[in-house]
């Protein structure tokens, strides 16, 4: 009886598995099983500090299918374009897709991310992609947090993708594959780096995932060909071949102006297949940039760009159902030129900053200037105690300590380098806070 018991209790845990494993067995997210969505606006994700110094409150508008009852649900991060100076989660083509794979039964995302090329040449370019993609992880790192706190959003946090469109793409390809602090320092020294908030940046929710399980690439490209690599995880892509902006082979990115030489989806498509990395491609001959936007019949294009979607995101979910719009043949050679992948990475160190959510609570009042070129003062709530102060730069390292029994205290920059730092205050009662403050 024990043994018919166990085989029992095995076979109900191996169907419910296996219920899991087919999401698309009711049809669901291969088409669309709601009619109504409801969007959330303005959703605060995190903070950070601007290009030109300025602080900035990072929102998102989240779409979820309206009456679902589902408790673990697919999740897509969408970024838009905008050559990485204009902008928002509200542009139509976004809007158009969250609303889209919302109504499929996934929960849909279009965050804002901070804009501005300073300079503008691709030291400057870098530097915007890469306020981006910490931005973008601060998004998705949002609903892990969620779903292990409150659980809010009801996602499934192993089936979620990010993608984007244009500056977008751009963004979630860097996301994914920029993955070595060695591969930025091509294009800015590791002081740099470091001064920006180094790869994972500090936009919020820190020291959460940041894993997801496809990206999305719509008229994008990746900095180096090179930075795929045999384990990364597989991509869709959707270029048209004479796009003047972000080039469909290998180019200089031209938004107005040439701006940074990139590897378009076509070189993409070449290294992954070489791997043998999933990376279904779809090619629009003889289109230009972004034509389910800006094209002759963009209704038609954003058809096909959503048909084509639709059948990457179900096959990574499992699902069998066959696809509406088939890859169909790439364009043009692809020659991938000689690569030296490196190795060397400075990751964050998420001892020191906890699991906590980096904001002011009862023991600080109020610390300013932030950002500050010079002096900041920290002001406690509570003057009848000690308080020992400490200041870590992104590494973890402690670069100053002090105690002390005043009502406030005063930092000087002294020889800090400009960049971002943790302030850590704790009492004698063994309560302590962590927050970002800049030294410019």
């Amino acid at each position: 009886m024990k043994k018919i018991y166990l085989f029992a209790l095995s076979t109900v845990a191996t169907l419910g598995f296996l219920k899991a494993q087919t999401p698309c067995s009711t049809g669901r997210y291969a088409s669309d099983t709601f009619t109504n969505v409801t969007v959330t606006s303005n959703v605060v994700y995190g903070n950070n500090i601007k290009a030109n110094g300025s602080p900035q409150s990072l929102t998102m508008d989240i779409y979820q299918p309206t009456g679902d009852i589902e408790t673990a649900r697919p999740l897509i991060v969408w970024a838009h374009g905008g050559s990485f100076l204009g902008g928002s989660s509200s542009d139509a083509d976004v809007v158009t897709l969250s609303q889209a794979f919302t109504k499929k039964g996934f929960v849909c995302v279009s965050i804002n991310y901070r804009l501005g090329l300073t300079p503008f040449d691709s030291t400057g370019a870098i530097k915007a992609v890469l306020r981006a993609v910490q931005d973008m992880k601060a998004s998705v790192r949002f609903f892990y947090k969620d779903k292990l706190t409150t659980n809010t959003y009801k996602i499934d946090t192993n089936n979620i993708f990010i993608g984007g469109s244009s500056a977008g793409a751009i963004t979630a390809l860097q996301y994914a594959y920029l993955d070595k602090s060695c591969e930025v320092n091509y294009y800015i020294n590791a002081s740099t780096l470091n001064s920006l908030g180094g790869m994972e940046g500090y936009s919020g929710n820190q020291c959460y995932s940041t894993k997801v399980k496809g990206v999305i690439n719509l008229c994008g490209a990746l900095g180096r060909y090179g930075w795929l690599e045999s384990n990364d995880v597989p991509f869709c892509s959707m270029h048209g071949t004479v796009d003047g902006t972000v080039k469909y082979n290998r180019g200089v990115v031209n938004p107005g102006i040439p701006l940074i030489l990139l590897d378009g989806s076509r070189m993409l498509k070449e290294q992954a297949n070489a791997l043998g990395i999933n990376n279904p491609f779809y090619t629009w001959y003889n289109q230009d940039h972004v034509p389910y936007a800006n094209g002759s019949n963009p209704t038609a294009y954003m058809d096909t760009t959503i048909k084509f979607v639709r059948d990457f995101l179900v096959s990574r979910l499992g699902c069998t159902d066959p696809a509406l719009m088939p890859q169909n043949t790439p364009a043009q050679t692809a020659t991938l030129y000689a690569y030296t992948t490196c190795t060397t990475n400075v990751a964050m160190n998420c001892s020191t900053v906890g699991m906590n959510e980096l904001t002011h609570n009862s023991i600080i009042s109020e610390v300013y200037p932030n950002p500050s070129e010079n002096d900041m003062t920290i002001v406690f709530e509570n003057s009848n105690t000690t308080h020992k102060i400490e200041l870590y730069d992104i590494t973890g390292k402690v670069v100053s300590s002090y105690n002390t029994e005043n009502s406030n205290f005063k930092i000087s920059k002294n020889n800090f380098a400009s960049g971002l730092y943790f302030l850590k205050v704790s009492n004698k009662q063994g309560e302590s806070t962590t927050q970002k403050v800049i030294f410019k």
